[in-house]
């Protein structure tokens, strides 16, 4: 995820987390069977429904040789994002802050943890995979330098002399061993809590897709039911 997706995805999750509980302010009791809650909803179970087009890129060999051939799985993928973000966006305009009917209630809890289980997959793992990385490196550059420093004290050379033999230890110029020390201990800490939140979060493929899998049933069964009980605005 590049940087402005990034933003544009943050900026649509932060209003996500102001609308949900708009309810305490503001209720339009009638407005998810008006024509415009009619022609949001349409848009917010739109957006769900082409969600599904990069997973059958991705793991449906001939959907992939036909649709790669006029765009790439990279832009399906941001494509997957935009839709996810702002079909959520728009299934909580949908409702009017009306909270009531256990279906619905149950739908826009489901959206909602599609949504933020794929922002989980989509940039918080890579990013924090990324972080490992750098501070899996800083501290084998920090255990190197503090083994050249007790090789140093122990063979009671100076620091000069370190430098002077071409030792790669630049750090030892300025900061002292135990400066180095409670690096190593500040670093091998932050890794083991990122590791162990990396391990929770592992599993979010796991919930996505049940999830995602239960919001298109319960998506089915709202749509059916407006169909069957009418709708309000055309009366």
């Amino acid at each position: 995820m590049n940087q402005t997706e990034r933003l544009i995805v943050e900026i649509v999750l932060s209003l996500l987390l102001f609308l949900v509980p708009a309810f305490l302010f503001h209720t339009a009791p009638r407005f998810a069977g008006s024509l415009t809650g009619f022609i949001l909803g349409v848009g917010a179970a739109t957006l769900m429904v082409l969600l599904l087009i990069y997973p059958l890129a991705k793991y449906v060999n001939w959907f992939k040789s036909l649709i790669t051939r006029l765009v790439s799985l990279r832009s399906l993928l941001a494509f997957h994002v935009y839709a996810g973000v702002f079909g959520a966006f728009l299934t909580i305009l949908h409702t009017g802050h009306k909270y009531q009917s256990p279906l619905g209630i149950s739908l826009l809890i489901l959206v909602l943890v599609v949504v933020a289980t794929g922002f989980v997959g989509r940039y918080y793992l890579p990013h924090t995979s990324t972080e490992l990385r750098e501070a899996e490196s800083r501290l084998a550059t920090l255990r190197s330098t503090y083994d050249q420093a007790a090789a140093a004290i122990a063979e009671r050379q100076a620091l000069e002399e370190a430098a002077a033999a071409n030792i790669s230890a630049p750090a030892l110029r300025d900061v002292s061993v135990l400066q180095v020390v409670e690096s190593i201990a500040d670093l091998e800490y932050g890794i083991g809590s990122r590791e162990a939140l990396k391990k929770v979060f592992m599993r979010w493929i796991v919930v996505h897709v049940v999830a995602a899998i239960l919001m298109y049933l319960l998506l089915t069964l709202h749509i059916a039911g407006e169909i069957y009980y009418g709708l309000r605005w055309l009366t």
